[in-house]
């Protein structure tokens, strides 16, 4: 696989984005060129590695990629994920091919901390954008208190509102779950600070039973800008209407249309869920126009209890006949009695 950001950053396969925070909070406080002016050229290198990890595990794509194809495959020598069925979302035009150039370790510490060099003196590579105040009569020996719990320490640069877009989703989607790709097109700032258009493709998956209005967002997927931070890019789940099915909860709910005699005498529905089964469910009662016959664990996945799942719940809508003819009458006398 190359390069181990896990193993750079100290997190396993499964750390969260505040897990992520967490460790190169501290990695890049304690591998900072300025914290280090007898280690420089060790510190530098390992300040780079801790940002570069950093870098790609928080942002979903590139990890996505990087945990299929390795190093390797994030630096553009294999393919990006199969982009088959891929959904547009266009802000621009660029080149269709993925590929990861890590940004400068001083940009990254500035926005995470507001300032590149806290410490004062010279960072990686020169230049540093920070103050002159030296390390120790600034903040003393604990630098972690000084900042706090990923407080930053000055204002930094602030971020562009978020970007929302509908995701529309069938309903067979939202049941069993699917993968979307979507291509977006971006403005980028490169290092001598012009804008460069690059389409990227972002994997989205939809897990069973998500509802409409749930959230996915890819942090900083927006428009790149001078003093900037990007915006996010985030999709909202929308539920399509369905021709058999609609949703309470998570409840799937369908209506029947039936004839009085079958509303009397019995009536089997027959339905196809919507993973393609097929249902036969008899009733035996007498169906009056509020009947509903609940079938339970054939309603929509609970995406936090994924063993479980709703009700179908079955409505009858009964169509009366305009008149009746004698014998009808007398055959509904007998079969109701007196």
């Amino acid at each position: 696989m190359g390069v181990d950001y896990y193993k750079i950053l100290q997190v396993d396969k499964n750390a969260t984005d505040e897990d992520l925070k967490k460790a190169y909070r501290k990695l890049a406080m304690k591998w900072h060129p300025d914290k280090n002016p007898n280690n420089k050229k060790e510190a530098e290198a390992k300040f780079k590695q801790v940002s570069e990890a950093y870098e790609v595990l928080s942002d979903p794509q590139k990890r996505a990629i990087y945990d299929q194809y390795g190093e390797e495959g994030l630096k553009g020598q294999v393919p990006p994920p199969d982009a088959g069925g891929t959904s547009f979302f266009h802000a621009g035009n660029g080149p269709t091919t993925f590929r990861f150039n890590p940004r400068n370790a001083n940009d990254i510490f500035a926005e995470f901390f507001g300032s590149s060099s806290p410490f004062g003196g010279m960072g990686v590579g020169g230049g540093m954008r920070g103050g002159s105040r030296s390390f120790g009569g600034m903040f003393g020996d604990d630098i972690f208190s000084s900042f706090g719990e990923g407080r930053p320490m000055s204002q930094g640069p602030r971020k562009a509102p978020p970007i929302e877009n509908t995701l529309p989703c069938s309903l067979e989607e939202l049941y069993k779950g699917t993968t979307r790709k979507m291509k977006i097109s971006r403005e980028l700032v490169d290092a001598s600070g012009k804008t460069l258009p690059v389409d990227e493709i972002l994997t989205i998956e939809i897990k069973p039973g998500w509802k409409k209005g749930t959230k996915i967002t890819f942090p900083e997927k927006g428009n790149e800008q001078p003093n900037v931070i990007p915006a996010d890019l985030i999709f909202v789940i929308d539920e399509k209407p369905h021709s058999v099915f609609t949703r309470d909860g998570n409840d799937l709910v369908v209506t029947q249309k039936i004839s009085l005699a079958e509303a009397l005498t019995g009536y089997t529905v027959h339905l196809t869920t919507l993973d393609g089964r097929t249902l036969n469910i008899p009733i035996n009662n007498v169906i009056h126009p509020t009947y509903e016959e609940v079938v339970p664990k054939e309603g929509m996945p609970i995406p936090k209890e994924p063993s479980r799942r709703g009700n179908l719940r079955i409505k009858f809508n009964i169509k009366f006949p305009t008149r009746l003819t004698s014998e009808q009458k007398a055959g509904i006398k007998k079969l109701l009695g007196p």
